[in-house]
């Protein structure tokens, strides 16, 4: 059974993908630059994808 609450774990290094893509931390990632970093291998291409897919989730149900 998977862990409940997995996105908590999986964005615990809070600006490490701002680091990455040089993009200061007050300021939103830019849509264009997050794709780019998406198709990279490594953690920051897995990190990007993430950022993208809960990027997509933040829409209120109700």
């Amino acid at each position: 059974m998977p862990a409940k609450k997995w996105i908590a774990g999986a964005t615990e290094k809070k600006g490490k993908l701002h680091d990455a893509l040089h993009v200061p931390k007050d300021e939103k990632i830019p849509a264009a630059k997050l794709h780019a970093a998406a198709k990279k291998g490594g953690k920051i291409g897995k990190e990007a994808r993430l950022a993208e897919t809960l990027k997509g989730l933040n829409h209120k149900r109700g």
